[in-house]
């Protein structure tokens, strides 16, 4: 068939179409940006991210990087894949009044479910492609594709500084997925030049110096990662932790993409949860705790992590003087549970209730708490 075979033009302008009406599907479902790229091998991602790992960047951290070739090919999804359709849901709140009471801070992308309305609009797209025919999987906040990558092949937006993707005109708050097909979709032409420029205050401002570079965060340094993670909370990160039950929104917060932005309405939706009463939690059942929280990454779905964070940010914030507070750090200080111990030690030490802390010391067994021990903590 040569150029003006009318068969290549018939076959363009049912792919635009189609791609036009996936596109739409997205935009009208609530999508802040869609786009398409194709499907082959995502590099650079699968190179950089075997690279970090191996440099030992992504510390316990597992994801995509748990297996880099499975999760930058797409092909692995669906083997007659051809576009991945990228999307992308703001979260974007204003930040919610600190309460009156001992609290944890939440990052805004775990205030409610925002990842279950991104899969609905991601699936009003494949509903498109799977009406016409094709083949369609929808993936989001799983180990199976790197959805930055896809949504910057896509043309939504550039790498930051602080490795978040930002959208021109709209910053960084967004959740991503995307949606490998076998259908032959109008790929974007070009990916979104940089838009950081100078700008280093992600570098900067990190709590923990974990943007060792730009677009390079060490895991191992990084808080938003570290409540996630297994085991105890290195000794050096707990100060700087400070309020931060679950994730960090520091990075993000000092971007001036960001920054420039209008207000929006703090969300008052009632399944918010921006911030999170500490004694509740910590006396909270497991069901109790999970019911409220399960939809947070949890390793091993052990609500003792997030117990273990519950203890730091309450040693961090917590009033030495609430008797309250005193009698549930004395509970886990005597706990049978040496991660609790570990942790409510800690707090004990930062508070100043140092009658715990003899107490415990003199029956502790356990070689790690000891060691930690005969380390000074800061008291507040």
């Amino acid at each position: 068939m040569g150029d003006g075979d009318p068969r290549l033009t018939d076959s363009a302008q049912t792919e635009s179409a189609l791609t036009e009406s996936v596109l739409k599907a997205g935009r009208d479902a609530g999508l802040s940006a869609v786009g398409v790229t194709g499907a082959d091998v995502l590099e650079p991602a699968a190179t950089v991210l075997r690279i970090r790992k191996a440099k030992g960047l992504s510390g316990s951290m597992n994801f995509t990087y748990r297996n880099p070739a499975r999760s930058t090919d797409p092909s692995r999804v669906l083997p007659a894949a051809q576009s991945i359709v990228a999307g992308a849901l703001s979260y974007r709140r204003a930040p919610l009044d600190q309460p009156d009471e001992l609290v944890g801070r939440v990052a805004r992308y775990a205030w409610r479910d925002h990842y279950g309305d991104l899969r609905v609009a991601l699936e009003s797209m494949a509903a498109v492609l799977e009406a016409d025919g094709w083949a369609a999987r929808v993936h989001l906040d799983d180990n199976n594709l790197v959805d930055r990558n896809v949504a910057y092949r896509a043309g939504l937006g550039w790498y930051g500084k602080n490795a978040n993707l930002l959208l021109p005109g709209e910053g960084s708050w967004f959740v991503l997925g995307s949606i490998v097909t076998d259908a032959p979709l109008v790929r974007a032409p070009n990916p979104q030049p940089d838009g950081c420029g100078p700008c280093r205050r992600c570098l900067d401002d990190c709590p923990t110096g974990a943007i060792v570079a730009p677009g390079v965060v060490d895991a191992r340094r990084c808080l938003a990662w570290l409540v996630q993670g297994p085991g105890a909370i290195p000794v050096e990160f707990r100060q700087p932790l400070g309020d931060r039950l679950y994730g960090c929104d520091d990075c993000q917060d000092v971007c001036p993409p960001n920054r420039r932005l209008d207000n929006p309405p703090a969300d008052a939706e009632p399944d918010s949860d921006g911030w999170i009463e500490l004694m509740w939690l910590l006396e909270a059942s497991d069901d109790d705790l999970l019911a409220r929280v399960g939809r947070w990454y949890i390793a091993e779905r052990n609500p003792d992590i997030v117990r273990r964070t519950a203890l730091v940010v309450a040693g961090n914030t917590g009033d030495p003087s609430d008797q309250r507070l005193y009698r549930c750090i004395e509970s886990f200080v005597l706990s049978p549970n040496p991660l609790l111990r570990q942790h409510a030690l800690w707090a004990a030490r930062r508070l100043g209730f140092n009658d715990l802390v003899v107490r415990a010391t003199s029956r502790e067994k356990d070689s790690e708490i000891l060691l930690e021990l005969a380390v000074p903590v800061a008291a507040r």
